[in-house]
């Protein structure tokens, strides 16, 4: 058993208070047959795994043996081992034969039931780590000098078939003839090989990674290679490995694919989810199999996290989608309306009900109600909602005739309704009712994949409707992007892109654009004094200077960097490789904030060479 011992399944909302960008508890976010829960994981010690009622994650499903696995967590990191299960334990699709590293985002099968790992960064250990973790650790090195001085960064991760093949001897073999002094490589685990690759922008046809992506598939023609650059992919070092495994699962054989190949964008009519995040599109794919069935499902997460895009994902894909979908905002009804609001009025119910009305139940008929916030209800309208959705019919105020609704619900709350019950706010039995399926929703801020994926998407819909060339978000702006807590989630990451496309006069979204409070330390324009504390002594009034507004430094390095590669660019013509001579800047270097600077090069001359 593990000591100490791991925290129960959670299955409340994940309604904690915001934590910083890589800090927070690991866990294992679990999908169960129809439901959801986040699993917590102890520092170190041993967790088993299984039906038996002594294992620490008591699992339910006939397909997971009695003691199915273990997970093993160390300073070193966490390991997962089969315990010889009847159905087997698969991490990332492939059989678990022997002890295997586990990193955030993996996707654990044991037997039918799925868990993905979500698990904090950890320092590098001082002694002999596993290989898996030195990587690890090198990266994130890296990943942050890329995006503190705005350097080019590229990861690649080539998958082989299974472990053990030939490919790995000839991968190794490649490495260590090709790879650069700066660069590093080694296996993240028996079948994925890790190539971190600084001063790289990962562009189409950049000088000599073209060469080495062709080299390394060419000794490995069973695998499958995927690409991944920071900031554009991912702002961390499990973002990057992250979306480049993920690229590299949709390449085909003895190919590469980039890692917007791993991306799915979700059309439910005339919304559009993106969805990049392993534990997002687990969930996904567990409310589309919900969809088909008429079990009410209880969506759970933070404010903003993206509960109503859930609900109408369930709506799209179920039978009912020809029919209407009504959302209702529960903590908006009116408190002396709720009934009638939800059920509808006869004329003359009551003061001011001047003519018959349809209630908001009755509105959707054959479709989709979204109860968003339900836990918000008073209770009495809890009562007659649940007499409602057991036996199908509603009667309006004022009325004494019944009329049969044919409806799905489908609820969503960011309090633990749990709490909620044992405090006497919520019905027991409505919550049971509601929540035959619950899904739990993580917040953004452990989505750190998704983080500049939404930022562009949303930055390019809003200059889209403003009617404005589309803006860039820099390396300084991504990297403070990553580091904030984002407690209002998506929510608030699309206002303030709203906000960016309609105050930002220039075409690149730099760090000095963002609210104060999300500006990484350094960035941000100095605090003002105080009025009183700029009134000098008399005696001495006369030799203080007035107060001068400063620019960042960041922002001023930036400015002198975006004019001296422009003066070179001129200079030499639109010639990028002359121009970059000029300034004694690498030519990936110089492309690569090219292009993060929203520089337009004019044409070369006719004839003239370009790098």
């Amino acid at each position: 058993m593990a000591t100490p011992q791991p925290s129960a399944r959670d299955t409340r909302p994940l309604g904690s208070a915001p934590e910083s960008s890589g800090a927070g508890a690991s866990y294992l976010l679990v999908l169960e047959g129809d439901s959801t829960s986040r699993f917590s994981l102890p520092a170190e010690g041993v967790v088993l795994v299984g039906r038996d009622e002594q294992a620490d994650l008591c699992l339910r499903d006939d397909s997971v043996s009695r003691r199915h696995a273990r997970l093993v967590l160390t300073e070193e990191g966490a390991r997962l081992v089969d315990l010889g299960s009847h159905n087997g334990t698969t991490l990332n699709g492939r059989p678990v034969d022997t002890a295997q590293p586990l990193l955030s985002g993996d996707v654990v099968s044991f037997g039918a039931v799925v868990a993905v790992v979500r698990t904090r960064a950890r320092a590098a250990p001082a002694q002999a780590p596993l290989q898996a973790e030195r990587l690890m650790a090198r990266l994130r090195e890296e990943a942050e000098r890329a995006l503190r001085y705005g350097r080019p960064l590229t990861a690649l991760v080539l998958a082989l078939p299974e472990q053990g093949c030939v490919g790995h001897e000839a991968a190794e073999a490649l490495l260590a003839a090709e790879a650069g002094p700066a660069e590093a490589a080694g296996w993240l685990d028996g079948s994925h090989l890790l190539w971190m690759m600084p001063e790289v922008s990962g562009e189409p046809g950049e000088d000599g990674l073209g060469e080495r992506v062709g080299a390394l598939l060419a000794a490995c023609p069973q695998g499958r290679l995927g690409i991944a650059t920071c900031p554009s992919d991912g702002c961390d070092a499990e973002s990057l490995v992250a979306a480049a495994r993920a690229a590299a699962r949709t390449a085909v054989s003895g190919a590469w694919a980039p890692a917007a190949e791993g991306i799915t964008r979700l059309t439910l009519a005339d919304r559009t989810v993106l969805v990049a995040d392993p534990a997002m599109a687990q969930l996904y794919a567990l409310l589309r199999r919900l969809a088909a069935s008429e079990l009410p499902v209880l969506v759970c997460g933070e404010t903003g996290v993206g509960k109503e895009n859930a609900a109408f994902a369930v709506h799209h894909w179920s039978p009912r989608a020809d029919k209407p979908f009504i959302a209702i905002n529960c903590a908006a009804l009116p408190e002396g309306l709720v009934e009638s609001e939800l059920f509808g009025h006869e004329r003359g119910a009551f003061t001011g009900a001047n003519a018959t009305r349809v209630g908001l139940l009755e509105s959707a008929q054959g479709g989709t109600v979204f109860l968003d916030e339900v836990g918000e209800l008073p209770p009495s309208a809890q009562a007659k909602l649940l007499r409602a959705l057991e036996v199908r019919r509603i009667t309006r105020v004022g009325d004494v005739r019944e009329r049969s609704i044919d409806l799905r619900v489908v609820a969503a709350t960011h309090r633990d309704l749990e709490a909620e019950v044992a405090a006497g706010r919520f019905r027991e039995d409505l919550y049971f009712r509601l929540g035959a399926a619950t899904v739990l929703l993580p917040p953004l801020r452990e989505r750190p994949r998704e983080v500049p994926l939404l930022a562009r998407d949303f930055l390019a819909r809003a200059c889209q409707s403003l009617g404005r060339e589309e803006l860039e978000l820099s390396a300084g702006t991504l990297y403070a992007l990553s580091r904030h807590a984002w407690p209002g989630n998506v929510r608030e990451l699309r206002n303030l892109m709203d906000y960016a496309a309609a105050a930002v006069p220039e075409n690149v979204v730099e760090p000095h654009h963002l609210p104060s409070r999300m500006r990484p330390r350094g960035t941000g324009a100095p605090t003002q004094p105080l009025a009183q504390d700029l009134a000098p002594l008399p005696a001495v009034a006369e030799r203080v200077a007035p107060q001068k507004t400063r620019v960042p430094l960041a922002q001023e390095i930036r400015d002198l960097e975006r004019r001296r590669m422009q003066e070179a660019l001129d200079e030499a013509e639109g010639v990028q490789t002359r121009a970059a001579a000029m300034i004694g800047m690498p030519i990936r270097t110089f492309s690569f904030k090219l292009k993060q600077l929203g520089l337009q090069p004019r044409a070369a001359r006719k004839g003239s060479p370009n790098g």
